[in-house]
């Protein structure tokens, strides 16, 4: 993505055609934002950044406000509710109804070898079918390989709640680049060592053998989010909690 391929818009604004990209194999996918009238017409229904990602053939609407809606292929952290026989019910948020996560939709997973997660445990996951007619389905492995692919129950660390458009900025391949969030590639470089899990849905999970960087880390965000710091902002304030916690 680059900065030519986004543009501001109002709810109900015409989006340029040059914005809507095409892929000869791929159906287009629309994110949040964004509404369909057929048989061609894609309206946003938010005010917001028109995001397009050419690679994935899918457009959205950037923007901070409102809860968040699933959309199938988001990553997201939720947490187990309760369990039945076939499914986890798993909260991505207090404002929407629990998605489902079946208990066979996890790498290696059978009858017997499935996996055994407690109320309140924290899940990465993927959505796998979203519509807003039904509760939304998840899934801890590639269906293609059958490989987890980094998802599935995060055990330890702490969880952090941050602005959903700050989330999207953190899940964009580049996102130093694209997104203009540095602290977490200044914090590596300084030495801090963490492992991170970004959801669609607001949730940072950040994990460390250390509770100080994780406090760090979850500081460093919050700051960046919350005070919508450049990259020159990021770079001070990062050397700025490295010196007041070393």
């Amino acid at each position: 993505m680059s900065p030519a391929e986004a543009s501001v818009l109002l709810p109900g604004d015409t989006i340029d055609p040059s914005h809507i990209p095409t892929h000869p194999k791929k159906a287009l996918q629309l994110g949040p934002g964004l509404r369909h009238i057929p048989p061609s017409t894609i309206l946003p229904t938010v005010a917001g950044q028109l995001v397009t990602d050419r690679r994935k053939n899918s457009l959205w609407v950037e923007y901070n406000g409102g809860r968040y809606v699933p959309s199938q292929g988001d990553l997201v952290i939720g947490q187990v509710h309760h369990g039945a026989a076939d499914f986890y019910y798993v909260q991505l948020t207090p404002h929407t109804s629990n998605a489902l996560l079946p208990v066979l939709a996890f790498e290696m997973a059978t009858k017997k070898t499935r996996p055994q997660l407690a109320n309140g445990q924290l899940v990465y996951a993927r959505v796998s079918l979203a519509n807003k007619h039904m509760d939304a389905e998840l899934e801890c492995v590639n269906p293609a390989t059958g490989k987890a692919d980094g998802l599935g129950p995060l055990t330890g660390g702490m969880l952090f709640t941050f602005s959903l458009g700050f989330a999207r900025r953190l899940l964009m391949p580049k996102s130093t680049t694209d997104g203009g969030v540095v602290v977490l590639e200044e914090l590596g470089n300084l030495g801090l060592g963490f492992e991170i899990a970004v959801g669609r849905n607001g949730k940072v999970w950040v994990n460390s053998e250390a509770v100080r960087s994780i406090l760090v880390v979850g500081r460093a965000l919050k700051e960046t989010d919350d005070g919508h710091l450049d990259v020159d902002a990021q770079r001070k304030l990062v050397k700025k909690l490295i010196r007041e916690t070393g």
